[in-house]
C-alpha cells in the first residue's frame, strides 16, 4: 500500500494472494488492509489538503502532465502487468493505458480553466462574487474490468481540483494500482495527496469513506446494488458522492442503416474486453429486413475470434474475471435457450487445449431473444450478443427505453432525422451513433436512472470534485 507517501504493509501483517484470470498462476501477494490502515490513509489526505489545495493550478498541472509523461514512458510495463492480472488481450490492455494516460493530460490543462465569475447585482453598493474550490478529501472505489484508467479518470480531476485521495482498487486487480502509484510517486506527488490502500473485502473501507466526517467525497464505479448501499450510507452524512454503475445497453440497427457495416461495428464493442464493460451491447435490436446478413457477417467475426491467455499474439478473447462470472453468463445463456432462443454460435465454457486453467467462454451469439428471458434484463458481463428481431420502427425507443438501466446505447442509421430522433428520444447518458467508442478523456461520461450519478471526463468530470462559494459585498 501507499499510504502518506510511503510504501507499507497492512498494520496487522496480513495480505492476500492475486492471480492471473487464464490460468490460475500466482502473481504476488499484497497486503490486506483493514479499517486501521484506511484510517490512517484518510488521516493522511487530510492532512495534505490544507497544502496541496493552496498550490496554484499550474503547480498542480506540472504533476500531471509528469505523470502523463512517465505512463506513456511505462506503456508496456503497465499493459503486461494489465494482461497478466485483469486478462485482456495486450493489445486491449495498450489502449487501455494510453486513455489511461489521457485523463492525466486533459486534466493538467482542465486545471487552469477552473473560473469564478462576478454577479451583477440590483444594489448599486453590491457585488458578488463566485469561486470555485476543492471538496476536499475523495474516497475513490474502483473497478477491475479497467484496472488503470478507472483510477486515473477519478484521481486526475480530483487533483486538478486540489483535493486530495484515498483510492481502493479492486481486490482482482491491486496490482495494476501499485504500479501506477510507482509512476505517481516518481513524478513527485506529495505526501499523503493520494494514497493507496489495497484490501480483499471492500467492507471496512467502503464503510470509512461513507462515515468518516474527514471524507467529504465518495467515488465509485461498480455495480448498482453496492452503488445504492453506497449511496444510502453516505446521504448520513451529505457526503458529495458519484456513482458509475451498471449498464443494459440497446444496439439498435434500423431499417434503412447497412446491416453489414452494423455487425462489423456489433463484433467490436460487444467483444471488448470480452464483454466485461458497462457500456456493452445487451440487446441487439435487428430489423426482420437485415436480420439475415447481419448475423451472417456478426457469425463470420465471431468465428474468427480467438480465446486464450492475452500475451499470446492473435487473441482477441481473454477470460472473465472469476468463476462466478462464467457461470452467471451460462446461466443466462441456458435459460433463454431453454425459453426458445436459437444458438448461433457459441454458448459453451472453454475448456480445450489449457483453458479449463482459467475462466473462458466462447463468445456466443443467441437470436429470437424474447422479453422473458433474463438476458433481455440482467446486465451480462461476458461475451455474449443476444439478438431481437423487430418489424415497427416506432415501438424501438420504447423497447430500447424500457430498462431500468441508463448509461449507453448506439444507433446505426443513414437518415439524419431518424439519428438526431434516437439521440433525443433515448433515455441513455451515452449515445453511439454510427460510433462504437463514444468515450474519451474530454467527454462526459456517465448514465441515467440506476446507471448512476454525476459525470467522468470533459468539464463535467472537474465539477464533481469543486464546490461553488457565492461572496456578496457590501460596498457601504
Amino acid at each position: 500500500m501507499f499510504i502518506n507517501g510511503e510504501w507499507t504493509g497492512a498494520q496487522d501483517g496480513s495480505s492476500f494472494p492475486v492471480t492471473n484470470p487464464a490460468d490460475g498462476h500466482k502473481l504476488a501477494q499484497v497486503p490486506n488492509g483493514g479499517k486501521a490502515d484506511v484510517e490512517k490513509a484518510i488521516l493522511a489526505a487530510a492532512n495534505a489538503f490544507d497544502s496541496w489545495s493552496k498550490t496554484t493550478a499550474y503547480q498542480r498541472a506540472q504533476f500531471l502532465q509528469k505523470a502523463h509523461g512517465l505512463m506513456m514512458d511505462n506503456l508496456e510495463h503497465l499493459a503486461l502487468t494489465m494482461t497478466r492480472e485483469q486478462g485482456k488481450p495486450l493489445k486491449a490492455a495498450r489502449n487501455e493505458v494510453r486513455y489511461a494516460a489521457d485523463f492525466m493530460g486533459w486534466f493538467a490543462e482542465e486545471a487552469k480553466r477552473i473560473y469564478g465569475r462576478t454577479i451583477p447585482s440590483a444594489r448599486p453598493d453590491q457585488r458578488f462574487m463566485v469561486l470555485r474550490q476543492p471538496v476536499g478529501v475523495v474516497g475513490a472505489i474502483t473497478p477491475w474490468n479497467y484496472p488503470v484508467s478507472m483510477i486515473t479518470r477519478k484521481l486526475a480531476p480530483a487533483l486538478a481540483a486540489g483535493c486530495t485521495a484515498v483510492i481502493k482498487p479492486a481486490e482482482a486487480t491491486p496490482l495494476c494500482a501499485v504500479e501506477l502509484f510507482k509512476i505517481f510517486a516518481l513524478a513527485g506527488l506529495p505526501a499523503g495527496v493520494a494514497n493507496l490502500v489495497t484490501a480483499l473485502d471492500p467492507t471496512p473501507v467502503g464503510e470509512a469513506f461513507c462515515t468518516d466526517p474527514r471524507v467529504k467525497k465518495l467515488t465509485f464505479t461498480g455495480s448498482t446494488a453496492v452503488g445504492k448501499m453506497l449511496a444510502s450510507k453516505a446521504a448520513l452524512q451529505m457526503k458529495r458522492v458519484s456513482l458509475e454503475l451498471g449498464g443494459h445497453a440497446p444496439f439498435i440497427v434500423c431499417r434503412d442503416a447497412d446491416p453489414v457495416i452494423a455487425a462489423k461495428g456489433l463484433s467490436l464493442v460487444k467483444f471488448l474486453n470480452t464483454g466485461q464493460a458497462c457500456i456493452s451491447p445487451n440487446r441487439i435490436y435487428v430489423h426482420e429486413s437485415g436480420k439475415e446478413a447481419f448475423l451472417c457477417e456478426l457469425t463470420a467475426k465471431v468465428a474468427a475470434m480467438k480465446a486464450g491467455s492475452g500475451i499470446e499474439k492473435g487473441v482477441s478473447i481473454g477470460p472473465l474475471v472469476n468463476e462466478a462470472a462464467v457461470n452467471k453468463v451460462d446461466n443466462q445463456v441456458k435459460d433463454a435457450l431453454k425459453k426458445g432462443a436459437k444458438l448461433i454460435t457459441g454458448g459453451r465454457r472453454l475448456t480445450e487445449d489449457g483453458l479449463d486453467r482459467g475462466w473462458f467462454y466462447a463468445p456466443t451469439i443467441l437470436d429470437r431473444v424474447t422479453e422473458d428471458m433474463l438476458i433481455y434484463r440482467e446486465e451480462t458481463f461476458g461475451p455474449v450478443a443476444p439478438v431481437i428481431t423487430y418489424t415497427d420502427e416506432d415501438q424501438l425507443l420504447h423497447m430500447a427505453n424500457d430498462t431500468t438501466y441508463g448509461l449507453a446505447a448506439y444507433v446505426y442509421t443513414r437518415d439524419i432525422a431518424r439519428a438526431m430522433k434516437m439521440f433525443e428520444g433515448l433515455n441513455f447518458g451515452i449515445i453511439g451513433i454510427n460510433d462504437i467508442n463514444p468515450t474519451a478523456a474530454s467527454a462526459p461520461f456517465g448514465g441515467m436512472k440506476e446507471s448512476g450519478m454525476g459525470r467522468e471526463g470533459a468539464m463535467e468530470g472537474l465539477d464533481e470534485y469543486l464546490e461553488t462559494k457565492l461572496g456578496g459585498f457590501s460596498l457601504r
